[in-house]
């Protein structure tokens, strides 16, 4: 006997029986009535684990991307690019400038169309990053570069550009959304494109146990940062009494209510460059005080901002969110590392909730609400009864099974069986993972897999009393001849489980989550929880019979 039990150390034992413990803990608020949970204090509130829109509900919101302003900021990235590559042409020109749907460059001197051409089609590559696709007055391109009579040249976006760059921007904006949503990838959250007037120019996004006040604050703001000089030629007043800077535009001061500043139209840096924000403290108060986000940029935007920062000491740089400018700081000095830091008067929610738009990027366009409601549980109350009755009857009938076939040693095997459920829910809670009818499918075929390397085991118990092995020893071969082909099984199911989470998606991701829960702890209960009930048996009771 003393043979058997030395493979459980001490330290094994405990470690087993604690895991055991803390996930009988853990599941425990699942199962408790919830006005029994909210009864309980903070401390007491464990997380239970989130249900998904079929059986608890959620939001319902249809979004339809802006396409006015897509095509105007468009418009505005054609303006600030054609200016920048006729500067470094050397090509004077009297006006830069956005006329309908087109921009419009007027050359000084007519005589310099051609070059002023060829280096505007340079932009023309068939590149992703590339501003505009295309030259010419081919529609089935992006942009049309085209001289319409000389020293005039006009960039203007086809209708096939456009449609490209709005199914372009549905697409980064649900990846957007997503990281917003459900960072963690568990919610189950469905986000995906929907078709209007436009093609497919509407997002549709069901999110389970979720207010839509909750959902709207994620997805409703744009986060679109920028890095813009002010424009100190002359006052925020005397722009709105004589009239704003063809290049320059007033924004609101987010710090003055009512009041404006005028900043340059050209971005210097943007929160593309973006690589992490995060929720810290102003570093002017000493590192307490008032809340900041602190932000870092990419190599090209440390880059960028280094440069910006040296070549403008002394000017005021305003940061601005959303068409407001929430600061506007005076460059003291170079600010190189491309680490920087938002201030204002945040509140705790509204600096963890900035830091996690940022972090997950900025929308490409505005989005508005066409359609909202409320989910209810979509199986309804009874059929959600009659999936909890299904999960209780299946882990009765295999427990009256396993006892009546195997006697105590299936009273192990049913106390194994409710371990294993409480790991998978105690998993379920940690790590935020959504449960839905396919999910209880799942721990009911759990139940099945988990008994059955029981079964393996003391059958191969039975083959070895049957050739006259002795009590201990069929036990000691029982369970370690039985290792290799459990493990392989189970293996096997956890590879399927992960090809269905990896390549599935919605409900099959739920089923997923939780058969990959219940392979993993059935093979704990299974290995460990199971050897150390026997272990102990024998070593307190030392039978001379053993009836299985």
């Amino acid at each position: 006997m003393s043979a058997f039990t030395l493979h459980f150390s001490r330290w094994g034992a405990v470690a087993t029986i604690l895991i055991s413990v803390a996930s009988v803990i853990f599941a425990l608020p699942n199962v408790i009535p919830l006005s029994t949970y909210e009864s309980l204090p903070s401390w007491a509130q464990l997380p239970r684990m989130p249900l998904g829109l079929d059986l608890r509900g959620g939001t319902h919101l249809l979004y339809q991307i802006d396409t006015a302003q897509l095509k105007k900021d468009w418009l505005q990235s054609i303006q600030t690019e054609s200016r920048r590559s006729l500067s470094e042409a050397r090509v004077a020109h009297s006006g830069v400038v956005i006329a309908g749907n087109q921009v419009r460059v007027n050359l000084r001197d007519p005589a310099n169309t051609d070059a002023a051409l060829t280096k505007l089609k340079t932009l023309a590559q068939p590149l992703s990053t590339s501003l505009l696709t295309s030259s010419g007055g081919d529609t089935g391109m992006d942009v049309a570069v085209q001289s319409t009579q000389p020293g005039v040249i006009t960039l203007e976006p086809t209708q096939a550009g456009i449609q490209r760059r709005i199914e372009n921007a549905i697409s980064r904006s649900i990846e957007v959304i997503r990281r917003r949503v459900d960072p963690q990838g568990t919610t189950e959250a469905t986000i995906q494109a929907q078709g209007g007037a436009n093609g497919k120019d509407r997002i549709l996004i069901q999110v389970p146990g979720l207010a839509p006040d909750e959902v709207k604050s994620r997805v409703g703001t744009t986060a679109k940062l920028t890095f813009q000089l002010v424009d100190s030629s002359m006052s925020a007043e005397d722009a709105k009494d004589h009239g704003v800077p063809p290049d320059s535009q007033l924004l609101p001061d987010q710090e003055r209510p009512g009041q404006f500043v005028l900043v340059h139209k050209e971005v210097i840096v943007s929160g593309d460059d973006l690589v992490n924000a995060y929720a810290g403290y102003d570093s002017r108060a000493g590192g307490i005080g008032e809340r900041a986000v602190d932000f870092e940029f990419n190599s090209r935007g440390a880059a960028a901002f280094a440069r910006v920062t040296r070549e403008n000491i002394g000017r005021p740089f305003a940061i601005i969110l959303d068409g407001k400018v929430i600061s506007a700081p005076v460059i003291r000095s170079e600010i190189p590392g491309g680490r920087g830091q938002i201030t204002g008067n945040f509140g705790v929610e509204e600096t963890n909730r900035l830091a996690l738009l940022l972090r997950s990027g900025a929308l490409p366009a505005a989005l508005s609400i066409i359609e909202e409601r409320s989910v209810g549980p979509s199986l309804g109350a009874d059929s959600i009864d009659a999936g909890s009755i299904a999960a209780a009857v299946g882990f009765l009938a295999v427990s009256l099974f396993m006892i009546s076939a195997y006697g105590l040693f299936g009273v192990f095997s049913v106390i194994a069986l409710a371990v294993n459920i409480a790991i998978i829910m105690a998993c379920l809670s940690l790590f935020h993972a959504t449960l839905t009818m396919p999910g209880i499918a799942g721990i009911v075929l759990t139940m099945g897999v988990a008994v059955d390397a029981n079964v393996l085991i003391y059958e191969r118990i039975r083959e070895e009393l049957r050739t006259g092995r002795g009590m201990i020893s069929a036990i000691e071969a029982g369970f370690d001849r039985a290792y290799a082909t459990i493990i392989d099984s189970h293996l096997t199911a956890l590879l399927a489980a992960l090809i269905l989470y990896a390549f599935g998606s919605g409900t099959v991701k739920g089923f997923a989550v939780t058969l990959s829960f219940g392979i993993v702890s059935s093979l704990f209960t299974a290995i460990t929880l199971t050897r150390l009930m026997v272990s102990t048996w024998l070593r307190q009771t030392r039978p001379t019979v053993l009836h299985i």
